[in-house]
């Protein structure tokens, strides 16, 4: 192995992922084995330990300095204890770090993917460069991670930067974490769906995308709503110009917040929804009373399907 190296294991509740990262934050090797999350605790941690083996072999190289892992939450990234994860209910109140340090006898860090995705964007992908880091996933659910100084704000008890479920509209929908219109029920991968569907029937237009759901409005997946988007689908554009107006209010309320020296996106909806950055850039400007909101970039991130293995490994560093 070229020089030191760190594991980033990436939990979800079907799969563990795992790779060896260098210390520029490339992936050199990775593995996926498969994860049963509703069996015993025992045997969900078995699913991190196969990764890891089938990695690395029997014996840990002297060259791996530590193994970080990306665990659904919520979960105390002090203890490395998983507390009650419903994609993941075989580990209730679990010390995965103390486990895995004790199988395989190197220091383990353990956190939420978005806060580690964070971490790896700002030491060796898009933050490169930048002191106060935002970095928000977009996919099934909006999450989002704060890093000051090259580490994660964690807050008083490790539940900081849950920015997905800021509300923007206490008339909104109600999330699944309770609350009405946090800006995951209005703009994640799910959302952007629901919102496809209802403009399709309330406006009777001939949309590729219900040719692309067979015809079927209660058929139209996010997926659909880019691929027509990009075939030049004049309905999918004002389904995601709507998305982008929802995120600017939101950015603009992180703005004010935190003033980021950048602002990161990533996740599965974030490749679609770059089309859109410039016009959020113009926007967020009109939702934030900083005067300099503008000059703050807004960017693509570097990790995209491996962003969880990067982000873990980064936890290492």
């Amino acid at each position: 192995m070229p020089g030191p190296m760190t594991i980033g294991v990436d939990v979800g509740g079907t799969k563990v992922a795992a790779g060896l990262v260098d210390s520029k934050g490339e992936i050199v090797r990775k593995v996926r084995v498969p994860m049963v999350a509703t069996a015993d605790a025992e045997t969900g941690f078995s699913a991190v330990r196969n990764a890891v083996t089938e990695l690395v072999g029997d014996a840990m190289p002297r060259e791996v300095r530590g193994i970080g892992i990306c665990s659904p939450g919520p979960l105390d990234p002090r203890t490395g204890v998983v507390l009650n994860p419903p994609n993941v209910p075989c580990w209730r109140d679990f010390p995965l770090g103390a486990e895995t340090e004790r199988a395989f006898r190197v220091p383990t860090r353990i956190d939420n993917d978005a806060n580690a995705a964070g971490l790896a964007e700002t030491l060796w992908g898009a933050g490169v460069g930048y002191s106060n880091v935002f970095y928000a996933t977009l996919g099934t659910g909006i999450g989002t991670g704060i890093v000051f100084d090259n580490k994660i704000y964690w807050g008083r008890t490790g539940s900081a930067a849950e920015g997905g479920h800021n509300t923007i509209d206490y008339n909104g929908p109600r999330c699944g974490c309770g609350k009405r219109g946090c800006i995951e029920i209005l703009c994640s991968g799910p959302a952007i769906a629901r919102r496809a569907r209802a403009r399709i029937v309330e406006s009777h237009l001939p949309t590729k995308m219900l040719e692309m759901a067979g015809g079927m409005a209660d058929r139209v997946k996010a997926e659909h709503v880019g691929e027509a988007f990009n075939a030049g689908d004049a309905l999918a554009r004002e389904v995601l110009e709507e998305t982008a107006d929802l995120l600017a209010i939101w950015l603009g309320n992180v703005v004010d917040m935190l003033e980021p020296e950048i602002m990161i996106v990533g996740g599965g909806v974030a490749q679609l929804m770059s089309s859109f950055f410039g016009r959020m850039k113009k926007t967020i400007p009109e939702w934030s009373i900083n005067p300099r909101a503008h000059e703050i970039p807004l960017v693509l991130a570097k990790y995209t399907a491996d962003a969880g293995i990067a982000g873990a490994a980064a936890l290492c560093r």
